[in-house]
C-alpha cells in the first residue's frame, strides 16, 4: 500500500462530468475519507483527509461518529459537491434515514447513500484498489486559458 500512496498517479484533478464518491471511515479516535470518482469501473482518488476527535466527539455514538464523518467532510468539500452528485458509501444503514431527514443539511446536495458493509467499505480496500492498469496518466497541472 505504500507503494501506491507514493507512486503516481497519486491525486487526480476533479472531472466535471462524473459523479464525486466520498468514502467515510470514523474509528475511536479518528474521522478518515477518500474523495474520489469513478470513470468506468477505475477509481481515481481527488483527495485523502483524516482528523483526530476532540475530547468530547470520542464520546459519540459509532452512529454519530459516522454521521460526524460525513458532514465535516460535506462541508470541506462544499465548493466541489455544489451542482454535482455525489455518492456517499456508509456501513451505517441508520445514516441513510437520519440524512433523508427534511432538516437534514444534506438537503443542499444531490446526494446517493449506498450500504456498504465493513470490509467493504474500507478506506485501506480502496487505498489498496487505486492502482491503475494501464500506463499511468501525466497529472495535468495547467488551469484552462493558459
Amino acid at each position: 500500500m505504500k507503494k501506491r500512496l507514493t507512486s503516481a498517479p497519486i491525486l487526480q484533478a476533479p472531472n466535471w462530468e462524473y459523479p464525486f464518491e466520498l468514502m467515510c471511515d470514523a474509528s475511536n479516535s479518528m474521522l478518515r475519507a477518500i474523495l474520489g470518482q469513478r470513470v468506468g469501473k477505475q477509481p481515481h482518488a481527488i483527495a485523502y483527509v483524516s482528523r483526530t476527535m476532540d475530547p468530547a466527539q470520542i464520546n459519540y455514538t459509532t452512529t454519530k461518529k459516522e454521521l460526524l464523518a460525513i458532514i465535516l467532510m460535506l462541508d470541506k468539500f462544499r465548493s466541489y459537491f455544489l451542482g454535482s452528485k455525489i455518492i456517499i458509501f456508509s456501513d451505517h444503514a441508520t445514516l441513510k434515514f437520519l440524512l433523508k431527514k427534511s432538516n437534514a443539511k444534506l438537503r443542499l446536495f444531490d446526494v446517493e447513500i449506498r450500504d456498504k458493509k465493513g470490509a467493504e467499505n474500507a478506506i485501506a480496500d480502496h487505498l489498496s484498489r487505486l492502482e491503475r492498469e494501464v500506463d499511468p496518466l501525466s497529472i495535468q497541472d495547467e488551469f484552462p486559458n493558459e
